[in-house]
């Protein structure tokens, strides 16, 4: 059988840069040689792009930047190459039958990525443009889910430009506190705080700003922070739930990366009637948003059931990171799950 070749895209214009090259190393080593030819594609933190030829470590370890192993290139956009245009003096086109988008948050996650790969015309890893740009936008999230009659927080938006004390007064009248302050693009939970009084909300709204022209102020939930693993295209799978015990108050960048004493357990420890309505409001949810390939569906289960947080549709793939252990759990290794995402990227674009 003739062996595909596959790029894998990582690193990426984003502050999620850094997981990125967690995830991707994961990914690398984990892609059957036997069946597929390999190709590292990495973006640096400015924004170029090199066919990367290093070990993997070095990406793990972020210092894969060394013009030994580089090649500058681009990712065609002429139908016709499909695939990765070498900027070398023999200007070589390697066909690519499918890429994996290793990529967290902005300019990898929000459909940017996706776009350039619709137009080129090679299949890619999940979901598409218009999907990965919804679920990327926290307030675009709630407005599509809340419709499709997914239960959410209660939030408002607020953008640069707007009345910041009349905005005060609404979320103070509308949401209670505490709050959580969040900017309404970005992922791992940069940039979100928790606010128990008006300054600590203007301060953390002013941190959601760095990150984003666009915030999202939630009311606080109560409950475990339970996740689902849902694989596939028209007909989605939710994974069995698993459930995260944060280190930190709350479940930040610290708590998911650096603090070893966060815990996971799978399953998740809640009823079997919660589980039986969060696989269903996961279902629900990703094929409200247009979900195809893969997403990680997060939740709070409160005394009342479970409560939508958010949807990430390129999850982590580090070795602490939920998706990969959740499908692992459910008889699908890491090796077998990326092929399996492969052939749904060829069949849902094919």
């Amino acid at each position: 059988m003739e062996k595909k070749n596959i790029a894998g895209l990582f690193g990426g214009v984003s502050s999620e840069h850094a997981i990125s090259l967690l995830s991707a190393a994961t990914v690398l080593r984990n892609l059957n040689t036997e069946k597929f030819n390999v190709y590292p594609v990495g973006i640096t933190r400015d924004g170029a792009v090199y066919y990367y030829k290093g070990d993997y470590d070095r990406i793990e370890h972020d210092c894969w930047e060394n013009e030994e192993y580089l090649t500058d290139c681009v990712i065609s956009c002429n139908r016709l190459h499909r695939g990765l245009i070498l900027l070398d003096a023999a200007y070589d086109i390697i066909p690519i039958d499918c890429v994996i988008p290793v990529l967290h948050g902005k300019n990898g996650e929000d459909g940017t990525v996706q776009g350039l790969l619709q137009m080129a015309g090679i299949p890619f890893v999940g979901c598409d443009t218009i999907s990965s740009a919804n679920c990327m936008d926290k307030e675009m999230t709630h407005i599509i889910l809340e419709r499709a009659g997914v239960p959410m927080a209660k939030f408002v938006a607020l953008r640069r430009g707007d009345d910041l004390s009349a905005k005060l007064e609404e979320m103070e009248r509308k949401l209670g506190w505490p709050m959580f302050v969040k900017p309404a693009n970005a992922g791992s939970s940069v940039g979100v705080s928790k606010a128990s009084n008006r300054e600590e909300l203007k301060k953390g709204i002013a941190l959601a700003f760095e990150q984003d022209s666009k915030v999202i102020v939630e009311e606080t939930i109560v409950g475990k922070e339970v996740e689902c693993a849902v694989l596939g295209n028209q007909n989605p799978d939710p994974s069995m739930p698993g459930e995260i015990q944060s280190a930190n108050e709350f479940y930040d960048f610290e708590g998911k990366y650096e603090n070893a004493d966060s815990k996971l357990f799978i399953p998740a420890r809640i009823s079997e009637e919660d589980t039986k309505v969060l696989r269903e409001l996961a279902v629900r949810a990703y094929r409200a948003m247009g979900c195809s390939g893969l997403s990680r569906v997060d939740f709070f289960v409160t005394d009342h059931g479970p409560v939508l947080n958010e949807i990430n549709t390129l999850p982590g793939f580090t070795s602490i990171s939920m998706y990969p252990k959740l499908r692992e759990a459910g008889g699908l290794p890491i090796p077998a799950l990326l092929e399996e995402l492969i052939r749904l990227a060829e069949e849902g674009r094919g």
